[in-house]
């Protein structure tokens, strides 16, 4: 890693609410990943809101955290 590169939990505590990221963190089974925009984070979670509803992370188990572009559009549909 960079030395001058934030840690994840650096990287999160200092971005800004609204910023588009990604967060992999570990979980019974491995790992995992929320896509989405980040609503906070406090000392020790961060909370994301992702497509499907606001996952809530503790930022004990977080192990990766970067921003990401903004989602492409959402195509129309098929039936036309």
């Amino acid at each position: 890693m960079n030395p001058t590169s934030p840690t994840p939990r650096q990287f999160l505590a200092t971005a800004p609410a609204g910023t588009r990221v990604v967060v992999r963190y570990r979980i019974d089974s491995g790992f995992t990943d929320a896509l989405g925009d980040l609503l906070g984070c406090g000392e020790s979670e961060c909370t994301i809101r992702t497509r499907r509803s606001d996952v809530d992370i503790p930022l004990d188990l977080v192990v990766a955290a970067k921003q990401v572009p903004p989602a492409p559009p959402r195509r129309g549909s098929r039936r036309a």
